[in-house]
């Protein structure tokens, strides 16, 4: 192993310019002067957020006829996606459009922004995402914040001997512009701008550095450009978490090992001798989490729990945007309430009539469970792939059943008698189902209020894949079967069941899920046994053919003789059959099959028998009733396979691999699994 030179490796990877750009320092007129070239600099807390969103750009897309936005902000580009929220756009667009009519004034910058949704929801994530994006932007030129700095080279008694004496709520340095001529000041520098690019000076500094402010200006005779020239060095102001700088977070703790100084600051005892009063600012410790948190956001975790009196001090925070010290007068802050909590913290808030002020002052933006089997798929993705677990390959379809049966937990039972809960989530997931529109689909969901409200959280089903993965790994592979058998006995021991019948009802679902399996992995066999896109596109229109013929009552035209022909019922109700479409329910089929070609062609779209999928599912079967012959599937699981034949299952597994994701053995347990299954059909007959 090659030694590796440190210093080299710094001086190539650490560039010294960009910590210097980060730590600029400059006079009272070089921010002033910064602001006049660029007046997003002086923005407030809430236009920071919503600049800082929309900074990485979006996309949209409809559902349901309804145009979205996708905020890639959400996507968590600059961590990779750890934190990316998926399937949620419709609420994450709530969310957005509350922090842009905050930005413009019109009123929720002066509400309590409240997550409300089930445990593992992607609240955590959420505001994780805030927290962190804020941090990332105030280190960039478009994100860049400000604050200053009381320096004083003869360390006089105004900063207690000091020479440095920092702003403890690090303040936005135009709050040191005198209230009486702020108005002329604003009206210079904001000739020219857009309403919504004027600069405003909101509030005052907080006590300590009014306190000195004062002070100095009584030193100059009231002269505050020596007191700015002399005293205030302003600084790049860069957001952090762990340094408690523009962010902060607050916790529900034992209520009598909690006090609202852990909010609004206490004060310092030991310099209350230097400075000979516990009501002199400077003796006060400004660093409660609304004090840290200025300039930027706090998160509230589990924000209900909190004692009533906590919540009392979130009433003038939102609404006055202030705090109140003790001992000193109301104190402005700039910063972003966000709190988040659960459901049966949220109904004890709702039927608390004393706590009617805090609801007054709270936007609750829901984040349910995720609904759409695809988005669920790609939380498990994130964490169970290649690059995560390199020593263990994940068998098509296994995060996708465990993604299936969460999913199905979280749905209402439709109303409607002939849609079953399966049929329910993959028209939820973009598929489409005969008699079902879009406009069907959206009246689905709008019955549907608790639906994303309760069922199995994303996490349940982490923790299942991670205990299979335990168990499991060393065999090189995990498939559906060892996460069914997780999932099921773990449910004896789940903590958020409430009953005996919901444990049932998860269970017939799961059973549901097991089902569908049989049928997708007997699915992924017999495409690989009739591997032939282009047989069932012939297959397909020859079908096609044939119904319109049949429901227009005209003649099929003989591709070899060239004559017209009657349709050929035997052929279409071959392939009906393999659906379990009945005889009395054919022409209904063969009609909704020509309406929708025919709604298609009216939109400018072909049909293709991908976008059906009983049709389908149909063509394949039918295509591999006629192949099957090839190989005779019961003869895998025999102790005695010949030759020939091993060579046509090598022939399968070697597709299975290539074209549908199995390894070695994964493709083994799938062509073992289906050969038994055609071996009980077999043994049935007989």
């Amino acid at each position: 192993m090659s030694k590796l030179n440190v210093k080299e490796f710094v001086s190539e990877h650490y560039k010294v310019q960009d910590f210097a750009h980060l730590n600029w320092s400059g006079s009272f007129q070089d921010y002033v002067n910064l602001v006049s070239e660029n007046p997003k600099i002086a923005r407030n807390a809430f236009q920071r957020i919503h600049d800082m969103i929309m900074s990485y750009g979006t996309s949209t897309y409809n559902e349901y006829k309804k145009e979205i936005t996708r905020y890639h902000f959400f996507d968590d580009p600059n961590n990779n996606g750890k934190d990316a929220v998926f399937g949620i756009d419709v609420h994450l667009m709530k969310l957005v459009n509350f922090f842009k009519a905050a930005a413009l004034g019109y009123g929720t910058e002066k509400r309590v922004l409240l997550l409300h949704g089930p445990v593992g929801s992607a609240k955590s994530s959420i505001a994780r995402n805030l927290k962190k994006g804020l941090e990332h932007y105030s280190r960039t030129d478009d994100g860049a914040i400000y604050t200053f700095e009381w320096y004083d080279a003869e360390e006089s008694d105004i900063l207690g001997g000091q020479k440095n004496f920092p702003s403890p709520m690090h303040e936005d340095p135009l709050k040191l512009i005198p209230v009486e001529i702020r108005k002329t000041f604003l009206e210079q520098i904001n000739k020219g701008l857009k309403s919504e690019d004027k600069v405003k000076i909101k509030g005052e500094v907080c006590p300590a550095d009014r306190y000195i402010l004062n002070e100095y200006m009584k030193k100059y005779n009231g002269d505050f450009n020596k007191v700015v020239e002399n005293h205030v060095r302003v600084n790049r102001l860069i957001l952090s978490e762990k340094d408690r700088l523009g962010i902060g977070t607050f916790q529900p703790k034992d209520e009598k090992n909690q006090d609202s100084t852990e909010l609004t600051g206490d004060i310092n005892y030991r310099k209350i001798a230097q400075y000979g009063s516990d009501s002199d600012p400077r003796a006060f410790n400004f660093d409660g989490e609304f004090n840290i948190a200025n300039r930027g956001i706090i998160e509230f975790i589990e924000m209900l729990k909190l004692d009533v009196a906590f919540l009392y001090d979130l009433l003038g925070a939102s609404q006055e945007q202030s705090i109140k010290p003790k001992k000193f007068a109301q104190t402005d802050i700039d910063l972003v309430i966000l709190g988040h909590t659960n459901e049966p913290e949220f109904r004890k808030l709702q039927n608390n009539e004393f706590m009617e002020a805090l609801r007054d002052r709270t936007v609750k933006i829901d984040v349910p469970y995720i609904t759409r089997l695809d988005n669920e798929v790609k939380i498990y993705q994130r964490d169970f792939n290649n690059e995560k677990i390199p020593h263990v390959h994940v068998a098509p379809h296994t995060l996708e059943m465990a993604a299936m049966w969460a999913v199905l937990t979280r749905l209402e039972e439709p109303k409607k008698a002939d849609l079953t809960l399966l049929q329910k989530m993959k028209l939820y997931n973009g598929k489409t189902l005969l008699g079902y529109n879009e406009d069907n689909v959206k009246e689905l969901r709008k019955e549907a209020v608790r639906e994303g409200l309760e069922g199995i959280s994303p996490r349940y089903i982490q923790d299942k894949i991670s205990n299979a993965l335990v168990k499991h790994g060393h065999t090189g592979s995990l498939n559906p079967f060892m996460i069914f058998n997780e999932l099921e006995s773990g449910l004896k021991h789940h903590s958020l069941i409430n009953s005996s019948e919901q444990g049932e009802k998860f269970r017939e679902l799961l059973a549901i899920v097991r089902e569908e399996y049989t049928d997708i992995v007997k699915n992924d066999v017999q495409k690989a046994i009739s591997l032939d896109e282009t047989a069932i596109e012939t297959l397909c229109a020859n079908y096609i053919d044939n119904v319109k013929a049949y429901t227009q009552k005209e003649k099929v035209r003989n591709k070899y003789t060239g004559k017209l022909e009657e349709s050929d019922e035997r052929f279409m109700r071959s392939i009906e059959e393999k659906i379990d479409i009945a005889e009395s329910r054919k022409d209904d089929f063969r009609r909704e099959i020509m309406n929708y070609i025919g709604a298609l062609a009216i939109e400018g779209k072909q049909f293709d028998y991908k976008m059906n999928e009983r049709l389908h599912r149909a063509l394949e079967l039918k295509l591999f009733e006629d192949q099957k012959d090839a190989i005779k599937l019961t003869t895998i699981i025999s102790n005695v396979v010949d030759k020939e034949t091993q060579e046509k299952i090598d022939i399968i597994k070697s597709r299975l691999i290539k074209n549908y994701g199995y390894c070695e053995i994964s493709a083994t347990d799938a062509l073992n699994y289906v050969a038994s299954i055609f071996a009980k059909g077999d043994s049935a007959k007989s």
